[in-house]
């Protein structure tokens, strides 16, 4: 509200005059995404959401060949490839029998679901009216995916036991409401802005990079060949594709 209430009033006829776009924009990205990644960590495993989420950039590859008609290039496709076999070696640690032994729950399907509507909001931005900023984007999508989940939060309250809001509740709140919700959205739908879903999608693969170096930095994990392979792998794809 602080950084995007002056945009929200200035362009408020260009909300009113899109609101079926951002309706469904805010129901697919804010808040059925995040209910369904959050519904899925409960009853899956790191590993398994790991997985599935590399699927998340194939998908817009996909749905950009059908709904944008790019076109899914040799080098793209070497990319992908080259990507998804170094995540698959990081998580697997070098034994891909370690792949071929993971069993699947019910919030593997949660993840899928996320990384296919994700995906989809993902080539919806692309079709943002060009008059609408991404301050003005975001708040109003904010707002509306809020207003969605208003209802079931109520209904949580009512029925679950009440939460404890402790420091460490409170800083994790914070941490995703500041980081994982508003700067990544905010960065994410301008990334697609200014380069297009596909190559977008490609850059997130980067992620389990800087979560490796993230927990060899502050959890102090270890670093060997395996992550050196993987990353190689990783940073081939991607300039591969784009």
């Amino acid at each position: 509200m602080p950084l995007a209430l002056k945009s929200l009033i200035a362009e408020r006829e260009i909300l009113k005059n899109n609101l079926p776009y951002l309706l469904i924009t805010s129901l697919l990205g804010i808040t059925i995404f995040n209910t369904l990644i959050y519904l899925a960590g409960h009853t899956t495993t790191a590993i398994n959401l790991s997985l599935i989420s590399i699927t998340f950039p194939v998908f817009i590859v996909i749905f950009s060949r059908i709904i944008l008609g790019e076109l899914i290039t040799l080098n793209r496709a070497v990319g992908i490839i080259l990507v998804i076999l170094g995540v698959v070696i990081l998580i697997s640690r070098g034994d891909f029998s370690r792949i071929l032994s993971i069993s699947f729950a019910i919030g593997d399907v949660w993840m899928l679901m996320a990384a296919i509507i994700f995906a989809i909001y993902s080539i919806l931005l692309r079709h943002k009216p060009k008059q609408l900023s991404i301050w003005a984007l975001q708040l109003s999508t904010f707002i509306l995916g809020l207003i969605f989940l208003f209802p079931f939060f109520i209904w949580e309250y009512v029925t679950l036991p009440s939460v404890e809001f402790d420091t460490k509740t409170i800083l994790s709140i914070f941490y995703v409401g500041v980081f994982a919700s508003l700067s990544t959205f905010v960065l994410w739908n301008k990334a697609i802005m200014m380069v297009g879903p596909s190559k977008a999608g490609m850059i997130y693969y980067t992620l389990p990079l800087f979560s490796g170096f993230l927990a060899y930095l502050f959890l102090k994990e270890n670093i060997g060949k395996i992550h050196f392979y993987s990353m190689l792998l990783i940073v081939s794809g991607i300039l591969t594709a784009n």
